[in-house]
């Protein structure tokens, strides 16, 4: 088969670029063994550019702020499209200290989103309580009402439903190798040894993507495992509200409320390759946290534990953009953001396939910039996976400050 566009990986970033194209008026084929899977499918959903900056990423943190401000009219847009929801929820994200140890780590993280530019709010214990009944005490806490929360799933469907609309081919199957004619990639050949042609290839397989053969350069992208949980609640009487992001013992946590009344609690951070194993250390710490912040939730069943494995990069920035080849476009690296800059990563990806400038929000993910080149110099071969840790000490995803 041909297409204007072949897209390689079917989760939020690849199939939000697959319908941007497709709506612009191209013919798109997304290639993926099961679209809406991967790190978009166990993901928490958050839309949180203040809760997720980092003192060192600060043109990160303005593209995400970009992308956020993107998100109520893209959601709107899809859902008219789909016909169906996205769960996108305003309530915003509360950060609680759990203890008094952990007080100067939230207090940290206060300053320094309020000197950047976000709004925050301080809180006392009772205006805590007010707004989320089901907390235990906390040591400190404040507001982040500019936050958003998506449900991940509900997101993908609806992104599966709107690619059928617009007339998107889905391949199920995974891509073995790019294809090159005269110094050119013009399709890529999947394990069952089917060709999808395309005058543009865009690799969106997150972590995955350095896996792909024929590749112009090696793409410097680690995976970074997460392991997250998913609790049963009731719609009828749901125990949370908000977004909660807590330190609990100096572990970072979150817990993120769903319409259905289940809560998603996450998540660890670790350099362990592709190791897809349920550790009982990371799943029973997530718990015991989970339980301390809201003692309710040791009442519900555990529905699920998942591991995911988000695309790291050199800077923890997305590679958007041309890859050293005609014909060759990537969108990939997009670590904790993924489903964030979904809408601002699909418009820089339509406006390089029109001859366009990307938007100027976008820069950060050029990737020519000097922190990708400087790692990609330094390796011959896609980067090997990292050696694990030492025993259940991972890092956890506090990023703000």
């Amino acid at each position: 088969m041909r297409a204007d566009l072949a897209v390689v990986g079917g989760g939020v970033v690849g199939m939000s670029c697959a319908w941007a194209a497709a709506e612009a008026g191209m013919s798109v084929a997304l290639v993926d063994p099961s679209p809406g899977s991967g790190a978009s499918g166990v993901a928490a959903g958050m839309l949180a550019p203040a809760t997720e900056s980092q003192f060192t990423e600060a043109e990160l943190s303005k593209a995400n702020v970009a992308s956020l401000a993107m998100w109520p009219l893209f959601a709107e847009r899809l859902e008219r499209r789909s016909r169906s929801e996205v769960g996108l929820r305003t309530e915003g994200t509360l950060v609680v200290a759990a203890g008094p140890p952990d007080r100067p780590v939230v207090e940290q993280a206060r300053t320094f989103l309020a000197e950047t530019g976000f709004a925050v709010i301080r809180l006392s214990s009772r205006e805590l309580r007010a707004m989320e009944p089901s907390l235990s005490s906390a040591a400190g806490a404040f507001a982040v009402p500019g936050d958003l929360q998506v449900d991940n799933r509900a997101l993908l469907s609806a992104l599966q439903a709107a690619l059928a609309e617009s007339g998107v081919v889905t391949v199920r199957s995974k891509v073995a190798a790019l294809e090159w004619r005269d110094g050119a990639v013009v399709g890529a050949t999947t394990l069952g040894g089917t060709s999808v042609e395309a005058a543009t290839v865009l690799l969106a397989a997150g972590a995955w993507s350095t896996g792909i053969g024929q590749l112009p350069a090696p793409l410097p992208l680690r995976p970074v495992k997460g392991h997250i949980l998913r609790l049963e609640g009731d719609p009828a009487k749901p125990l949370l509200s908000h977004t909660v992001r807590a330190v609990v013992s100096g572990r970072a946590c979150y817990l993120v409320p769903r319409a259905d009344g289940s809560v998603v609690v996450g998540a660890t951070m670790e350099d362990r390759g592709f190791d897809g194993r349920l550790m009982a250390g990371a799943v029973g710490d997530l718990l015991e946290d989970a339980r301390t912040l809201v003692p309710a939730l040791g009442e519900t069943a555990l529905a699920e534990a998942s591991v995911g494995f988000r695309p790291g990069s050199p800077d923890n920035a997305p590679l958007v953009g041309r890859w050293h080849a005609d014909g060759l476009l990537v969108a990939c690296g997009h670590h904790r953001n993924g489903i964030l800059l979904a809408p601002l990563t699909a418009d820089a990806i339509l406006a390089t396939l029109e001859g366009s400038e990307p938007p100027p929000a976008a820069a950060a993910f050029d990737p020519s910039r000097p922190a990708v080149a400087a790692v990609r110099r330094k390796v011959a071969s896609p980067p090997p996976s990292p050696v694990a840790g030492a025993g259940r000490n991972t890092d956890r995803e506090m990023s703000v400050g």
